[in-house]
């Protein structure tokens, strides 16, 4: 044994430190010189060192060095118990342990003939099964309730750690001891054991299957996450989708996603929260794929009326035409603008449709000042070819008898009535040259 312990050696050095401190001059070389003693006998063995023996390396350094201080420091530096003694006793509390170790065994051999004779021995094992037995059943009852009436993840993790110290617990009861051990412990102290070997089995029983039931609803909820994982991610990329290609993969893997839910076992929490969640899902996936619909919807109209308007650009090109082309042309750009106006007011490409229809709006009513020109063109010239032949019916073969103010009169008609005919139509130059003629006879008269 050391003569200072470390706690006389604390006392007496926080007191060093204050006389040095008061000491402006030689204070810290004093300091320095006792410290350095209290070091040394700290760390000699011998007799523990008493007041005389530190007022002796201390009082010559520092005179005014407190009495109290010494005091206190050699009361601290006491051995309170011899050292031997202290061995011996805690040699012999260890053999005991030893002894009640060895009794408490879960081993009928050595249980039985220390229960006939010294029963006493036993109590710690019989103190630790009923503890296990007690803390077992709470901790069950505890998992059930947690498990079979899981309102969320945390109740499914605290249940998992009761059902975990159930397990513990009903481990340290041993099988064997249920057989035939309540009987002798009744005997000898006369008390009730009302956990059986039935109960035992139960209770194994009921953590069995509520560590697979764990099983399963873990197993369940990751699926979940895994599932609402690739669903936001599959919203995410529809979102920044740029095609119509990117757009129809995210659309199938969110319809995936969603598949995977409701596959989820309706039984466990993570099936209830699926279908609470699956809900919304789906009526977003509903919007979505209604405007995915309305767009192909409105892409085939719009393509439709686009090959409609070509169709009628090809066969109105390089006039001119006759009425009958121009109402074919006319009836084509009706077709395309019809398609454009089944465009629903709602759907994405509703201003491109719009757009298009005023396009295509104007240059059906070109066509249709175009076929009207042409069927007043025609039906000018028709009418002034019938003035001409009435003309040249009644003009008489004797140029004498002719009347000249009615043969000027009819040629007259004749001119306006081709002057009728428009530039641009099948007539136009056929009438130009019946118009010139017929000028050219009227300057003759």
């Amino acid at each position: 044994m050391f003569r200072l312990n470390d706690k006389a050696f604390k006392i007496l050095r926080d007191e060093v430190e204050k006389c040095a401190a008061k000491d402006y001059l030689a204070g810290d070389a004093k300091r320095r010189i006792v410290l350095k003693r209290l070091e040394k006998m700290r760390h000699q063995v011998g007799s523990r060192a008493k007041q005389e023996d530190l007022r002796t390396i201390i009082k010559d350094i520092f005179p005014d060095f407190s009495e109290n201080v010494l005091h206190k420091a050699a009361k601290a530096n006491r051995s309170l118990i011899p050292l031997k003694l202290l061995t011996f006793a805690f040699a012999g509390l260890a053999g005991v342990a030893g002894v009640v170790w060895v009794a408490n065994l879960p081993y009928p051999m050595i249980r039985r003939p220390v229960a006939r004779t010294a029963p006493l021995l036993l109590l710690p094992s019989y103190f630790s099964m009923d503890r296990n037995y007690r803390e077992a059943i709470a901790h069950v009852e505890q998992a059930d309730q947690l498990i079979n009436k899981a309102t969320s993840l945390a109740d499914f993790e605290l249940g998992e750690q009761k059902v975990k110290i159930a397990r513990k617990n009903l481990d340290a009861l041993p099988v064997w001891f249920l057989g035939y051990e309540p009987q002798l412990i009744r005997t000898l102290y006369n008390f009730s054991w009302k956990f059986t070997f039935d109960e035992f089995e139960a209770a194994r029983k009921s953590v069995g299957r509520m560590e697979a039931t764990i099983f399963q609803q873990k197993n369940a909820m990751s699926q979940l996450e895994t599932s609402e994982a690739t669903l936001q991610q599959a919203k995410q990329n529809y979102k920044g989708a740029s095609t119509s290609t990117e757009k129809q993969a995210a659309i199938s893997a969110w319809q995936t996603s969603m598949d995977e839910l409701a596959q989820i076992p309706p039984a466990t929490l993570a099936g209830k929260m699926a279908k609470t969640k699956l809900k919304a899902y789906q009526r977003d996936f509903r919007q979505v794929s209604g405007l995915i619909a309305g767009n192909n919807r409105t892409n085939n109209l719009i393509g439709a009326a686009k090959q409609f308007a070509f169709a009628a650009a090809q066969m109105g090109q390089n006039p001119p035409h006759n009425v009958t082309r121009w109402q074919q042309c006319e009836n084509m750009w009706k077709l395309a603008i019809q398609r454009l106006q089944s465009v629903p007011l709602e759907d994405p490409g509703y201003l491109e449709a719009q757009s298009l229809l005023a396009t295509y709006s104007n240059n059906l009513a070109t066509i249709q000042i175009r076929r009207q020109a042409e069927a007043n063109s025609v039906r000018a010239l028709e009418q002034a070819e019938g003035k001409i032949q009435r003309l040249l019916a009644s003009t008489p073969t004797n140029a004498n008898s002719v009347n000249r103010n009615l043969t000027m009169s009819q040629l007259q008609g004749i001119i306006n009535q081709l002057r009728k005919v428009q530039t641009g139509t099948t007539a136009y130059t056929e009438a130009q040259t019946l118009l010139k003629s017929a000028e050219n006879k009227l300057k003759q008269l």
